[in-house]
């Protein structure tokens, strides 16, 4: 394939990702105006984003086996046009469970996107210039979920919930038309037969796991104790899918190939990407419940206060990726964790003050630094297998990533709510509980960032690492 039209199918399918996280994060600070208009309760509304999660985790394991059987142009009009309906449900919806519908189809169509592009790069990217494409991929993961907030708060402004759908809408019909122009197949496409019982393990394995750790607020604030069983449930059925998927390797082949995590790099530049992730992602939930409980600043002012992190590490990811083909993970990745953790730490010592600046700052280091950390991690542990394992490898990858985000964000959550409990209990006022709470949840997140930078640190250029047989 010429670079032009390889360029060309590469822009389409970021953009079409870009779109499709961007959604992901932009419903959450109309959540209260959808409660107010269905009325709703907290933990009835919050549906609207662990639905997302749980379909999100229950798809992507399926997504390695789909790219074998079906092109790449088939996949994408999948993708989309699941994204389009749920988009078009969700706007027009009269209720509450219709909305939730429409989400549920969003995150099936948004699952699909993200395997699919990192597996496409992998096939056409030349490996001296995949940090480069990895960098601009990193944009539509990382950062779009932080502009989310800041573009609804703005639409929201001066307009109702219902026209976030309909700009979605919009954009993705764009995004579907010049996806029908521009995409041609890549790779091959092989018959290999469906494993129904691995499916059944992988969706309530996954799905009953991100839930778990979704409702864990309830179970520290109200000692609910069937999420606790439901997880133990999940983690009991993905043993058992994992040996399933071992066992299948000698047959007709796995769902998803987990043989991806005996290969060194691509597990250890995993498990850095996962703790960065659930760093962010709990961060960007624990910081909103701070500034609008504790510094009472109000919505639009709170997305404010973290676009400018996410903006930077937006304008500054491609050209880590160029520094990435030049120099490999480590000169970037390393040093990258070290300021993840300066910034995450920094929180700790600057929240109690409630000045913006100092939080705009901290939280300019923490993005940056991931940043540094993502797109060598990314680009080094996918690199580091072998071709037929990219779309097993993108796929577990992005599933694991599920998991984390829910992680961090359930520890962050909890933390920070135990820590406010033990705040109140001494007598002090809310607003100072609460950011006892947020002292605590980042502390806790501190802890996670060091653990990513032990892991960075054995981290090498796929050039570098042994190259697991064909």
């Amino acid at each position: 394939m010429d670079s032009k039209r390889a360029n060309l199918l590469i822009a389409c399918l970021v953009t079409a990702t870009t779109v499709m996280i961007l959604n992901e994060t932009l419903l959450s600070v109309a959540l209260p105006a959808i409660m107010a208009d269905f009325h709703l309760s907290a933990d009835i509304a919050q549906w609207l984003s662990t639905g997302f999660m749980l379909t999100m985790a229950v798809v992507i394991p399926v997504t390695g086996y789909i790219q074998q059987v079906l092109p790449t142009r088939t996949i994408f009009i999948t993708s989309v046009v699941l994204f389009l309906v749920g988009t078009f449900v969700a706007a027009l919806a009269p209720g509450f469970m219709v909305v939730l519908v429409g989400r549920i189809l969003q995150a099936a169509g948004t699952a699909i996107i993200i395997p699919l592009l990192m597996t496409v790069v992998l096939t056409i990217v030349e490996p001296s210039s995949r940090g480069s494409v990895m960098g601009i991929i990193t944009v539509a993961i990382a950062v779009a979920p932080t502009v989310g907030p800041t573009l609804s708060g703005l639409i929201l402004s001066f307009a109702t919930w219902h026209w976030l759908f309909w700009i979605m809408l919009v954009l993705g019909i764009l995004v579907f038309f010049a996806g029908l122009r521009l995409l041609v197949n890549v790779g091959e496409v092989r018959r290999i037969p469906l494993d129904i019982l691995s499916v059944v393990l992988s969706a309530l394995g996954f799905g009953g796991l991100v839930y778990a750790l979704s409702s864990i607020s309830a179970v520290v604030e109200h000692g609910n104790k069937i999420p606790v069983f439901v997880g133990i449930a999940g983690v009991v059925l993905l043993a058992v899918f994992v040996l399933r998927q071992l066992r299948l390797v000698t047959t007709y082949g796995p769902l998803l190939d987990v043989r991806v995590l005996k290969e060194r790099n691509f597990t250890l530049g995993m498990c850095a990407i996962l703790g960065g992730f659930g760093v962010i992602i709990g961060v960007s939930m624990v910081l909103p419940l701070y500034l609008q409980g504790s510094v009472h600043v109000s919505e639009i002012l709170t997305g404010l206060v973290v676009l400018p992190g996410g903006l930077l590490q937006g304008f500054m990811s491609p050209f880590i990726g160029r520094l990435y083909d030049r120099y490999g993970p480590r000169p970037l990745a390393i040093p990258g964790a070290l300021v993840l953790c300066l910034g995450v730490w920094a929180f700790v010592f600057v929240v109690p003050s409630g000045k913006l600046s100092l939080i705009i700052l901290s939280h300019i280091l923490v993005a940056l630094g991931m940043g540094l950390v993502m797109t060598p991690m990314m680009t080094a542990a996918l690199g580091a297998l072998p071709k037929r394992l990219y779309s097993h490898g993108s796929a577990v990858l992005n599933t694991l990533q599920q998991l984390a985000g829910a992680a961090g964000t359930a520890l962050l959550i909890a933390m920070m709510t135990l820590g406010q409990n033990s705040a109140l209990e001494s007598g002090v006022s809310l607003p100072e509980a609460m950011s006892h709470g947020t002292q605590v949840a980042f502390a806790v997140a501190g802890v996670i960032a060091i653990l990513v930078l032990v892991a960075v640190l054995f981290v090498r250029r796929p050039d570098d690492a042994p190259t697991p047989a064909e």
